[in-house]
């Protein structure tokens, strides 16, 4: 119940509506049972009009990535989905702001805790890597990920699957070669526990 009560209210969430180009519109899935854990940067504008994460190309790679389907990974009893910031929070240089502040400093530290059951979360970009690893992160995102294996096997630090990073994924093979198979086995051991175990 307090994490239902919870999520009410960041989803009724205006505090930082003055700054936000299209308007609140918070983005997450939780549940107390939820195993698995993704933390991305903010909703895109796909994102924002139609109130699902990850409803895109990147969410697309991002499903191949874990080798879930879409009712998987979209269960809420099994995958928890809690960006940076909840809100699209408009366009800055050649792609999206950074995710608005007020999220994290407002509502992460009362959220997160109450999803005990995670086994595996997932840190995508260096705004999550930032925020959860704080001086454990490496001095660059590529160097944070290649070092996955000092985080894992809590946590593993992702690249962003956007189509944009296509250039990095052809220069990092070793990514999918590396960090894919192990990510994949992992989550597919978590998913596979019945929710509540």
């Amino acid at each position: 119940m307090a994490l239902d009560a919870l999520l009410d209210s960041i989803r009724a969430c205006r505090l930082c509506e003055a700054q936000l180009p299209l308007g609140p519109r918070p983005v997450l899935r939780a549940s107390p049972t939820a195993r698995l854990l993704i933390v991305g940067q903010a909703p895109g504008t796909r994102v924002h009009a139609s109130g699902i994460p990850w409803d895109d190309a990147s969410g697309r790679r991002l499903r191949d990535w874990l080798q879930v389907d879409t009712d998987t990974f979209y269960d809420a009893a099994r995958i928890a989905i809690v960006p940076m910031g909840f809100c699209y929070p408009g366009r800055a240089g050649s792609g999206d702001a950074p995710p608005r502040p007020e999220c994290r400093a407002t509502w992460h530290g009362r959220l997160l805790p109450l999803l005990p059951r995670v086994g595996l979360t997932l840190l995508i970009g260096q705004y999550a890597q930032a925020y959860f690893l704080g001086d454990r992160r490496k001095g660059t995102l590529t160097d944070t990920v290649r070092a996955w294996r000092e985080y894992a096997p809590g946590v593993i630090p992702l690249p962003h699957p956007s189509p944009r990073n296509v250039a990095w994924f052809k220069a990092n093979p070793w990514f999918e070669g590396e960090v894919l198979p192990t990510l994949r086995t992992h989550v597919a051991a978590l998913l596979s526990a019945p929710c509540g175990v």
